[in-house]
């Protein structure tokens, strides 16, 4: 792998939540030269007083432009979360919300987060009313943009993002950017006055914003005459317009060129670009291919894929030549392609050389790898089907996920693993069994449990004999969950089995007391819980021990010794009141 400097950090990774990219909450910044348009910034003005503005169009329609313009001259107190596909998963997207939020708010929703990123968090609208009621003391009116709304697609998000704006107070507000009107309740929100919209009509520029655009902005020097002859076939489209003007720069037969200019905006965009990457230096054109694959990128990490040097200059003169080419950061060091160029990009990509793209995603993937990002890394490890580098990259980081609560990501990429890989690693069919496990999917756990010590069978004595204990570990955690009355037993042999620093020994220290208990046997389940406190005395188990001391507590409860439980309780909350943890529910072990 090509030599690269140190990649500009913004990730905020902690032991007690998923690590979040810091250039997601980056307000984007403006470009100099914008063209003018303050009817639009007077609507966004106006709609605080709303619930919702929702700013709904194709691609290439200026949608986050407007918005970042209309924060930078008008300075409202506006956070901003942009979105991507990864944020499907509830975990991932709720972390993301609230720390938007805490960067207008510092400390809000604290409480809340830890809810989520619970093994076993409260119904969804528990979790929602305490993010509410934060939301309700805050004084000074203020508003979150989701931008690019339309990947979330998973339908428990919409319900929640229904009930946060049924019951938001009123110095919230609410925008979204979207290319697709989202499943949210807008006739209800547009009939009471609570809504309001932007949409392509609206954001499309007039003939006298593409003129001042294509003379001003892009630098031509166009007649009245061939502006009004272009606008009307672009219809307004900006991103068709920044097209044809690049493709117009240099050229002597503009007035042929746009009377030429026709067809839907696909066909527009596949001729444009041939234009465009045809007037483009070689080494421009391949740079722009090869980081295509990229949803996300910094000089290092295109110089890496590339193998070019210079990628910071690279990535400016890009900048400056509107290549479509997004600022993630202030700084300017992270980057993406506009959404549409990059499609464009990738297809090319594909068309004229189909067998580099694995190779790319390769380079990718030991970069990110290398620099920490591993979610990333997995993410190109199985773009490019390197699903051995992927499998290798989960088996490393499921049991820091699965303590972070990240449960729908995990199963995201095993869903993408073919089971061949599965078998020649049987630590996947365990992480998917746990992950089923911690969401109430027992049935799908023993499944996948019986396929991973089938899997044993055909693996080599050496590799056999190390997951075994982990097997067995697993068996015994499926056994507390399903009320099996052999899991004291195998919980009991688990413990025995595995290394002292397992990642789920506390838990089954845990499962150990609650099978204990759901036997009716007190004094068995009170001194394994005495010894599960002691083993689990370090910082790196508080986790286990927030949910080891409940249990404690209700063991002792149900002995009559009720200042000690209150005492073991007072212990829990001790551990939850400096890093405002909450309390994990441990209801299927509760509902014996």
């Amino acid at each position: 792998m090509a030599e690269t400097s140190d990649p500009p950090t913004d990730i905020n990774d902690t032991a007690s939540r998923p690590p979040l990219l810091t250039t997601k909450l980056y307000i984007p910044p403006t470009r100099p030269n914008l063209v003018p348009r303050p009817h639009l910034s007077r609507r966004l003005n106006e709609s605080l007083s709303r619930k919702l503005t929702l700013v709904s169009a194709p691609a290439g329609f200026g949608k986050t432009t407007v918005l970042s313009e209309w924060i930078s001259q008008h300075q409202p107190a506006v956070a901003w979360l942009s979105l991507d596909e990864g944020d499907n998963d509830p975990i991932r997207f709720w972390a993301y919300f609230i720390s938007g939020l805490q960067q207008l708010q510092p400390g809000l929703g604290e409480t809340t987060v830890q809810l989520f990123q619970s093994p076993q968090p409260p119904p969804l609208e528990v979790c929602l009313t305490a993010l509410l009621n934060e939301l309700a003391v805050v004084a000074e009116p203020f508003a979150l943009v989701l931008d690019d709304y339309h990947y979330i697609e998973n339908p428990t998000l919409h319900e929640a993002i229904t009930f946060l704006l049924d019951h938001a107070p009123p110095q919230f507000h609410l925008i979204l950017t979207t290319r697709v009107d989202p499943p949210l309740p807008l006739s209800r929100l547009r009939s009471r006055g609570q809504l309001t919209e932007l949409r392509a009509a609206d954001l499309r520029f007039t003939l006298a914003e593409a003129a001042t655009f294509l003379n001003e902005v892009m630098g031509l020097n166009l007649s009245a005459e061939v502006v009004a002859a272009l606008e009307p076939r672009t219809e307004g489209w900006i991103v068709g317009l920044q097209l044809a003007a690049l493709s117009m720069q240099g050229r002597q037969d503009i007035t042929a060129f746009v009377h030429a200019f026709t067809g839907s905006h696909r066909y527009i965009v596949d001729y444009l670009t041939d234009e465009v990457l045809a007037q483009q230096p070689l080494v421009t054109q391949n740079f722009l291919l090869q980081t295509a694959i990229l949803d996300r990128f910094c000089a290092p990490l295109c110089e890496a894929v590339t193998g070019q040097p210079d990628g910071q200059s690279t990535l400016e003169r890009l900048e400056q030549a509107n290549l479509f080419i997004v600022a993630l950061d202030d700084a300017r060091q992270w980057y993406r392609y506009h959404h549409l160029f990059a499609e464009v990009l990738q297809a090319r990509l594909r068309q004229t050389q189909p067998d580099l793209e694995p190779e790319l995603h390769r380079r990718a993937r030991e970069w990110l790898e290398h620099n920490k990002l591993t979610h990333e890394a997995i993410n190109h490890a199985l773009a490019g089907h390197d699903f051995e580098q992927a499998a290798r990259l989960i088996e490393r980081v499921h049991s820091v996920m699965w303590q972070n609560g990240e449960i729908k990501t995990l199963q995201a990429w095993l869903a993408a693993m073919p089971l061949s890989v599965r078998h020649t690693h049987p630590r996947l069919w365990l992480v998917q069994a746990w992950a089923a496990m911690t969401i109430g999917e027992l049935s799908e756990a023993d499944e996948q449990l019986r396929e991973a010590e089938a899997a044993l069978t055909v693996l080599d004595k050496d590799r056999a004999r190390s997951l075994r204990p982990e097997v067995l570990a697993f068996r015994a955690s499926y056994a507390s969950l399903s009320r099996d009355p052999a899991a004291v037993e195998l919980t009991q042999q688990a413990l025995q089995a595995l290394p002292p620093d397992y990642w789920l020994r506390g838990m089954l220290v845990v499962f150990l007391g609650a099978a204990y208990y759901a036997t009716g046997d007190l004094p068995a389940a009170a001194e394994v819980l005495a010894q599960g406190r002691s083993m689990l005395s370090s910082p790196a188990m508080q986790s286990h021990q927030i949910h080891l001391l409940p249990l404690d507590g209700m063991v002792h409860h149900a002995q009559g010794q009720l200042r000690r439980a209150w005492s073991l309780i007072r212990q829990a909350l001790d551990l939850v009141e400096p890093g405002g943890r909450p309390i994990p529910f441990v209801g299927t072990l509760f509902t014996y």
